[in-house]
């Protein structure tokens, strides 16, 4: 017997219920309609313990496989499982009534809330594309994060997910359960796996998740892995993050994976440096065991850092684990919370912010450590986020982009095309194509592709400011009717208990309401569940993405970068990435701008002053675009191909490719091997 057949026989045998579920979708060719060879491979260099390998915390992984490496399933995907119908909110409200959004396509995997998880995704994506033996390690949420529907008046109304992760192409249950000693008696969790591959399918990283919805545990620890980010009480917040972080680590040893170096991407799984304490024979080998961990933090928002009081976390977890949270994650002698993010600052060997700025701010925010935070700057993958429009332009043009797949460094090769007419030519038409998609997708509501668009859509929270472009809605009606039409597509969804976030829901609904008699120069809508799929949909189509959060608060932003890949000019605000792009030209930047040492308060959010700069360019923005494109005819000599030339050139920047390149050079390679 070969060595991969023994590997593929011990890989089935840890499935539980194949021969009943799974066996027409797994054999020792294909996983799925993909290639067996690959997952077999990374599997056995997880087990090797000459192979550096990376365990990769994360409370939550958007994937995307309705966009993206799609597996196949040889029996009906279930009902619950497909695509569910969304409607628009828009000032047609007789389009509202009669029609709704129906696209035949799966539904996300369901363990992501936003942006923190989409990175995630893109992260494991680019990992398998360069080779890395990386294990991502999550949660399988059974309900995900909620569905989302929107009422006139009432705002967003929270609505209960339903999947079914046993039909879900390309997951699979195993046979292996991890348990969690804690004050209510045994948890048990379940692990799930779900294998990235690479854009070429010749490589594969798996993503374990941990599932408490056994049979074993009683009711209400059944349930702890129901919903994503439930923050209505502490008990859930607690255990939660237990599960990700002593329980990821307990999976690990469980599969038997030799891992060097634990990445915990967000605090959220800071509770695996207290299970790797509490296991440690000798506690003296803890100062080593610190080399091995690593801490991405991903907010300067005070809701995005956990502090829990000690006497919450000992009614929930053993002596030993609660007496290890005292020692490593109190601030201070004398205080009764302990705090994730101090945790993961204090015994951490590497610590990255995610943009330039975010580096400042975090050394701001955490003056104690600032000679450790370095800062990497978060990226997109490209493979899932281009258009075809836009990988066929590339193709087009090889001699100049080269191996661009493998190679998106080759993207700002681009400027040498700045004087070829016919390229300027392509990128404009390329563009064009996705906005008659995206016409197309709204055909209902009498989207047109000739009309200047604004696209904005993101996590609905207060300091992303989603209602500014309506604070004074009379201004941007005034701008319909002096330069030209406008369509507005927003989307998002707000924390179910994020009552701020709701209350921005409200108000462009509310606006959306007065612009109905005004929808022959303004046609404004919004997309209720927002997701991969439309996130994409709308990066790649609009004219130009607005993004106005209030600096310094944008920690990096991801959403932007999706749309400078496929030309899309960018009108924002100085935060996040954007900083760094803000010499090239990419778009218009407006709005108050973040200096000195002081952070601010998060709640002065300034709506008067930036929303007036706001009108102020898109003025400027509007009277470029109908000079661009106008009766159906391009002005290839127009600024703004240059400014969608500037925007691919950044693309060859902001991308995972590169990001992780940058994990594995700063921080995984610090990491001291164990072999």
């Amino acid at each position: 017997m070969t060595e991969q057949s023994t590997n593929y026989k011990n890989f089935i045998a840890a499935v539980n219920g194949f021969d009943k579920n799974y066996s027409a979708d797994i054999d020792p060719e294909h996983y799925f309609g993909f290639p067996m060879a690959p997952v077999l491979k990374v599997e056995s260099d997880l087990l090797d313990p000459r192979v550096q390998s990376i365990g990769y915390f994360s409370m939550e992984f958007g994937i995307a496989p309705s966009i993206y490496n799609t597996f196949k399933l040889s029996r009906p995907i279930p009902e619950e499982n497909q695509f569910f119908t969304h409607e628009v909110f828009s000032n047609y409200w007789l389009c509202d009534y009669l029609f709704k959004i129906q696209i035949d396509k799966m539904l996300d995997i369901p363990i992501y809330g936003g942006g923190l998880g989409v990175l995630a995704g893109d992260a494991m994506k680019s990992a398998a594309d360069l080779g890395f033996s990386v294990a991502g390690v999550g949660i399988l949420w059974n309900k995900g994060y909620f569905k989302q529907k929107f009422w006139y008046k009432h705002g967003q109304i929270p609505e209960a997910l339903t999947w079914d992760p046993y039909n879900y192409p390309g997951l699979i249950p195993l046979k292996n359960i991890v348990t969690i000693d804690t004050k209510e008696g045994p948890l048990h969790l379940r692990l799930w796996k779900y294998y990235v591959y690479s854009h070429d399918k010749s490589k594969a990283c798996p993503i374990i998740l941990l599932d408490s919805n056994c049979e074993q545990n009683a009711p209400d620890l059944r349930r702890l892995t129901d919903q994503l980010y439930r923050s209505d009480d502490v008990w859930w917040k607690i255990f939660q993050r237990a599960i990700l972080g002593i329980g990821g680590m307990k999976a690990l040893v469980n599969l038997g994976y030799t891992v060097d170096c634990y990445h915990l991407n967000e605090g959220h799984a800071a509770l695996a440096i207290v299970e790797k304490y509490v296991n440690l024979p000798d506690k003296s080998e803890m100062a080593r065991w610190r080399g091995h961990f690593i801490y991405t933090c991903h907010t300067p928002v005070a809701a995005g850092h956990d502090r829990f009081r000690i006497e919450d976390v000992g009614r929930i977890l053993p002596e030993a684990y609660t007496q290890a949270c005292e020692l490593f994650g109190k601030e201070s002698p004398s205080s009764s919370q302990i705090n994730l993010t101090f945790m993961c600052l204090n015994n951490c060997q590497q610590v990255n912010a995610v943009a330039q700025k975010h580096g400042e701010i975090t050394r701001l925010q955490f003056p104690d450590f600032a000679p450790k935070i370095q800062a990497i700057t978060n990226g997109i993958h490209i493979h899932t986020w281009i258009s075809e429009s836009f990988a066929g332009l590339f193709d087009r043009y090889v001699s100049t982009f080269g191996d661009w797949r493998n190679h998106p460094e080759n993207l700002a090769k681009v400027v040498e095309l700045r004087g070829n007419e016919e390229f300027r030519r392509d990128i404009f038409l390329a563009h064009q194509v996705n906005k008659k998609n995206l016409a197309g997708v709204l055909e209902r509501w009498k989207l047109k592709d000739n009309v200047f668009t604004i696209g904005w859509a993101r996590r609905i929270a207060g300091y992303k400011r989603p209602a500014l472009i309506f604070h004074n809605a009379q201004e941007i009606l005034k701008l319909a009717n002096e330069v030209g039409p406008v369509q507005i597509i927003l989307s998002g969804k707000a924390h179910p208990n994020d009552d701020i976030g709701a209350a921005h829901i409200d108000e462009i609904l509310d606006h959306i309401d007065m612009l109905n008699a005004h929808r022959n120069v303004i046609r404004v809508m919004i997309l209720e569940n927002y997701d991969t799929y439309f996130g994409k949909l709308l990066t790649n189509s609009v004219d130009v993405w607005l993004n106005n959060p209030l600096p310094p608060f944008e920690a990096s932003g991801t959403s932007g970068m999706k749309a400078i890949l496929n030309g899309v000019l960018q009108v924002t605000t100085l935060d996040g990435w954007v900083v760094e792009a803000a010499g090239s030209d990419i778009g218009w930047i407006f709005g108050y701008r973040h200096a000195g040492p002081e952070i601010g308060d998060e709640k002065h959010l300034r709506l008067d002053e930036d929303s007036t700069a706001l009108y102020g360019v898109l003025r400027e923005v509007m009277k470029l675009y109908y000079k661009t494109y106008k009766d159906m005819e391009v002005n290839i000599q127009s600024p703004w191909i240059d400014k969608m030339i500037n925007c691919v050139k950044e693309s060859a920047f902001f991308n995972t490719h590169r990001m992780v390149n940058q994990y594995s050079n700063q921080m995984w390679h610090s990491v001291p091997h164990k072999s």
